[in-house]
């Protein structure tokens, strides 16, 4: 959670202004954390069984499309040549992320816990906030 906070911040605090659509995508992205707590404590009672791994990797995957839409609607908003697009670009560090994502909820199946290794070394790819908006906005 803590990663999607500061991660989260990076991203508004890059953005301008905001319209409606933006705040929808927000409150799309906010839906899918909120279940984030509920899937932890699902694995935790069933010692970290194939199905509670599998939904967690689900949500996980779907915050990250969500996160995407988020970013994908402030380009939209500011302009693909504002400095924002120019930061986010193709957002391969969030692609990369949908694919692990997918690719660890098929491996459930055969190991969970090679599953949850994929999951932890999404959250270690993010754990530094994105530092291209960083570059590309300054201090």
């Amino acid at each position: 959670m803590g990663i999607y906070w500061n991660n989260h911040h990076h991203l508004l605090h890059a953005a301008k202004t905001i319209d409606g659509r933006i705040l929808w995508a927000n409150l799309h992205l906010l839906f899918w954390l909120s279940l984030i707590p509920f899937c932890s404590g699902w694995m935790g009672e069933n010692h970290f069984e194939m199905l509670p791994v599998a939904l967690y990797g689900a949500v996980l995957m779907m915050c990250a499309v969500a996160y995407y839409i988020l970013g994908q609607m402030l380009i939209a908003h500011h302009g693909r040549e504002s400095a924002l697009a120019g930061a986010l670009g193709r957002d391969r560090k969030g692609i990369a992320s949908l694919l692990c994502y997918g690719l660890a909820i098929a491996l459930t199946w055969f190991s969970v816990a090679l599953a949850f290794a994929i999951y932890v070394f999404v959250a270690i790819m993010w754990f530094i906030p994105d530092r291209r908006i960083e570059r590309a906005l300054g201090p």
